[in-house]
This record gives C-alpha cells, sequence and structure tokens, in this order.
C-alpha cells in the first residue's frame, strides 16, 4: 500500500497545453448547452418567460467572466507561488504584502472569508454535474428503451458515477488531462456540426410549420429586457466558471508565472468565446414548434421554450427533428451519438472540478484552517487523496438531490452560481488591494477593470434574490432554498473557525509579522 504524507510535495507535469485543457474541461463546450438550455427555458419572471434574453445573458456574463478572468491572470502572475491556494492564497498576500500594520491584521479574515465561500461553488459544482450525468443517462436510456428510469436508479447512476470520477481524480492529473484534451477536440467537433446544421435548418426552412420563436437573427443578440438578461445571466455562469480554477493548480505547473496567466484567458476565449456564444445562438435560431414541441398539463400542447421547459433534453429533441426533416431519417440515431460527446464532456469536466477544486481545500487545510485529512497527500499519486474522496461523496448526496427534479437542480445551481460570483467579487476586490501598492499599478489593467469585474458580480449576486423576491412560485422557491444552503454554509464556517482546535487561541485579526504563528 502506497505511503500517505502530508509534507510532500506535487509534482510540477503540466505545460501550457495541460493548464489551458483542464479549465477548458471546466468549460465543456455543448455539454451545457444541452444540460442547462432545459433550465433556462423553464425561468420565469412573474408570468413572463426571461429565454428570449437567453443568448444575451450569456454574453453578459462572458463579459463578467472576462474581467474576473484578468484579475485572476493578473494575481496568478505577481503571485506564481500561489500554489494550489489560487484566490485564498491571494486573499491573504494582497494584505501581508502591505506596509501598515492595521492592515495587515486583516490577511487572515480576507483569506478564511474567500476560502471558505469558495467551497460553495467548488463542492456543489460537482455534485451538479454528476446531477447531469444520471439526467443525461436516463435520457438516453429511455430513448432507447422507451421507458423512463425512476429517481431511486437515476440516484444509484449518480453515485456510481461520482466513485468512478473520484478514482480517476485520485490516480492523478496527467490521466485527467489527457482525458480532457481528447474529450475537448470530440466536443468543439460536434458543436460544429450541430451549429452549422441547425442554421442551415432555419435557412432552408424559413416559415415552417410551427414557426420559430426568434423572428431573426438580431433577435437573439439584441437584449429585450435587462432584468431577464440579468435572470439568465444568473444561471449562464455556470456554463463559463472553471477558468480561475487553473490559479490552483500552480503547484503542478511547470512554469506558473508565465502558464496559468496564458491558460485562464486562452480556455475562456476559446469555449466561452468562441464555442458557447456560437452554439447558444444556432439554438436559439431554430428553437420554436418546427423543433421542439411538447404536451403540457391537462393536455395542453407546448412549442418552443414552454416545451423545451418540459423537455429532459430539448437540444436531442431539436437534433432529432432537424436531421429527420433534412435527410429523412436518422435523427434520433445522431441525438444519441450527440448525447455520447456530452456524456464524455461531463466526465471531464466532473474530473476537472475534483481535481481543482479540492486543491484550494488541501491548501486550507495545510494552513490548518480545515481539518487535516484534507490536508494529505497520497504518497505514490501525490494527490491529496483525502479531500478527494470526501468530495466524491458531497458530489454523489448533490447529484442524488439534483438528479429529482429541474427545480432541485436549479436549487442546487443557483446555491453554486451563488458562492461563484461572491468569490469572484471579492477576489476583484483583491485585486485593486493588491496593485494599489505594487510597482506596475495601471489605472485600467489594475482599477478600472477588476472594479468592474466587482460591480458585475454584485449585480448578478443581487439579480439572484431580486428574482426570488419577485418571481413567484417554483423560481422564487428555488432561490429561497438555494439563499438557505449559502446562509447555512456561512453559519457553519463562522462556527468552525470559533471551534477549530487546530487554531485555538490565534485571534482572527493580528499582525502575522508581530508573532511567530505560521498561517
Amino acid at each position: 500500500m502506497a505511503e500517505t504524507t502530508t509534507t510532500g510535495e506535487m509534482k510540477r507535469t503540466l505545460g501550457l497545453t495541460g493548464i489551458t485543457v483542464n479549465a477548458m474541461a471546466l468549460i465543456a463546450p455543448g455539454a451545457f448547452l444541452w444540460t442547462t438550455f432545459q433550465m433556462q427555458s423553464a425561468q420565469v419572471a412573474g408570468n413572463s418567460t426571461t429565454a428570449f434574453d437567453m443568448w444575451t445573458g450569456l454574453f453578459f456574463a462572458l463579459v463578467l467572466a472576462f474581467l474576473t478572468a484578468y484579475s485572476y491572470s493578473e494575481l496568478a502572475r505577481i503571485y506564481p507561488q500561489a500554489g494550489t491556494g489560487s484566490s485564498y492564497y491571494f486573499a491573504e498576500a494582497a494584505l501581508l504584502n502591505k506596509e501598515k500594520a492595521h492592515l495587515r491584521r486583516f490577511a487572515r479574515v480576507a483569506k478564511l472569508t474567500i476560502g471558505w465561500i469558495s467551497h460553495l461553488y467548488y463542492w456543489i459544482y460537482p455534485g451538479i454535474m454528476v446531477a447531469f450525468t444520471a439526467t443525461l443517462f436516463g435520457y438516453i436510456y429511455q430513448t432507447l428503451t422507451g421507458q423512463a428510469l425512476s429517481w431511486p436508479v437515476l440516484s444509484v447512476i449518480a453515485i456510481v458515477f461520482a466513485l468512478i470520477t473520484g478514482y480517476i481524480a485520485f490516480r492523478g492529473i496527467s490521466g485527467s488531462t489527457n482525458t480532457a484534451i481528447a474529450i475537448n477536440v470530440i466536443q468543439l467537433t460536434t458543436l460544429l456540426a450541430f451549429g452549422i446544421v441547425a442554421i442551415a435548418f432555419r435557412l432552408s426552412n424559413p416559415t415552417p410549420t410551427g414557426g420559430y420563436e426568434m423572428a431573426s437573427a438580431s433577435s437573439i443578440i439584441l437584449p429585450r429586457n435587462i432584468l431577464h438578461l440579468i435572470y439568465q445571466s444568473t444561471i449562464a455562469i455556470l456554463l463559463l466558471v472553471g477558468f480561475e480554477s487553473v490559479t490552483a493548480l500552480g503547484a503542478e505547473a511547470k512554469r506558473p508565472e508565465k502558464d496559468i496567466k496564458r491558460g485562464v484567458l486562452l480556455s475562456l476565449a476559446i469555449q466561452g468565446g468562441l464555442a458557447y456564444l456560437f452554439e447558444y445562438f444556432a439554438a436559439n435560431f431554430v428553437v420554436g414548434g418546427a423543433t421542439v414541441t411538447a404536451v403540457g398539463d391537462k393536455g395542453a400542447k407546448l412549442a418552443g421554450y414552454a416545451a423545451a421547459a418540459t423537455d429532459s433534453a430539448p437540444i436531442g429533441t431539436m437534433v432529432k427533428t432537424i436531421v429527420n426533416s433534412l435527410f429523412g431519417a436518422g435523427g434520433q440515431a445522431i441525438a444519441l451519438l450527440m448525447a455520447a460527446t456530452v456524456l464524455l464532456a461531463l466526465i471531464g469536466t466532473t474530473l476537472a472540478c475534483l481535481n481543482t477544486g479540492v486543491r484550494v481545500t488541501y491548501s486550507m487545510a495545510r494552513d490548518k484552517e480545515m481539518p487535516s485529512i484534507l490536508g494529505l497527500l497520497h504518497g505514490k499519486f501525490a494527490t491529496p487523496h483525502g479531500g478527494i474522496w470526501i468530495l466524491t461523496a458531497i458530489s454523489a448526496l448533490f447529484g442524488i438531490y439534483g438528479v429529482k427534479t429541474v427545480d432541485t437542480l436549479t436549487q442546487i445551481t443557483l446555491a453554486s452560481n451563488a458562492g461563484t460570483f461572491l468569490v469572484y467579487g471579492m477576489t476583484c476586490l483583491v485585486a485593486i488591494v493588491a496593485f494599489a501598492s505594487h510597482k506596475d499599478r495601471h489605472l485600467v489593467k489594475h482599477y478600472v477593470v477588476p472594479g468592474a469585474g466587482m460591480l458585475m458580480n454584485l449585480a448578478m449576486l443581487v439579480g439572484i434574490i431580486y428574482l426570488g423576491v419577485t418571481a413567484g412560485g417554483a423560481t422564487s422557491t428555488n432561490v429561497y432554498i438555494a439563499i438557505s444552503i449559502v446562509a447555512v454554509w456561512i453559519v457553519i464556517g463562522a462556527a468552525w473557525v470559533a471551534l477549530n482546535p487546530s487554531m485555538r487561541g490565534v485571534k482572527l485579526l493580528q499582525d502575522p509579522r508581530g508573532t511567530e504563528i505560521a498561517l
């Protein structure tokens, strides 16, 4: 049996390609179009659907992500020694480097706040992926057999998938990186094919029976309602998060001072800027009664976004309809093939979640700010295996809950996204603080960009809360449950800091330069 150690070092095996593809695996192109289109179509504000601002909401989230990504990349540039800590390390370093003692006193509070809140994202997000995977497996099974799988069966699938990905993550980052490279190539190819075929269908059938939701291409890219745009962005951010996670791979990067920054920006540009904007344009270009219909309550006939909101795989339905219309047959086979590529992408995404998310936890545990079991490194694979297996179990639990209904999935998605906005916004603030006294500070790069990122993240967080207050019905219930999850986690964090036996007697507010206590 391999020796377990708490003092070993992670292996530096990742170049620019490895760093970039690990981030790209989280921003999996194609996978989230398939898995979140139903959720986005189902979102309502009052009695009005917000789906017409799906593309513009994605664009807004992408701008936010780029502003935040630049802040992360600049912090990674000046703190290449951050290792697994990412924003947790950045928050502490930004204050410890200050000359004034009263600022240094807040270093521990800052790192604990960002570190603990980041787990709302890093520990829930893998569970969302597990739920997506089990739901997709259920779609494939039902398409092949005509029988729907029950929630208990889907729960077992979620558990099995969590264990498989947990084991791969336990074996090391290199195997996961190779898997991510293959998956990204397959997904990008599938995405290009889907987009071209969808656009060709619309252009060759401008006025089909049933029609389209969007009157023209310009209707897709022009915002209709600013509040609806923000509401859609609160879900769309799920498609883009992950670019920052590679800053937690600094301990495994060969050239962290150069490649971390490049990997952050490249991954977001390729997956978000190119892939998702294109495929969401194509999907919204063809959605309508011509491509997706359903039967609602009491036999009501639904079409377009209303039908997509009740369909566990609306993209699959649209693919089947489009292919059958263009080629006469083969729609179901192509839909299943596309579902298989999405399944592969979700495997890569879940692996990336486990690999990167648990590393911030590992860094906190090494600082004694979290239980020591989370800071154990495996002697053979040099992975934080204690944290990986605990996160695997948590992911399975969230997966079981999320796979139940579209509402339960929305609840954990919004909770995760709320954590994302908090961490992203705070990290933008950290960038401003870090560069305020740095020798190469720049007005636009280090004040305007992170400042705008902080404000946009705050707007998104307020948008979630406002949606809960005003939307009514299931949407409000989902938001309230999500906010409750966030509140409970914050209370647990405060209790842990107060009771943590490893840090008993260490003050929250202190200047570490005046003590011998290692942070």
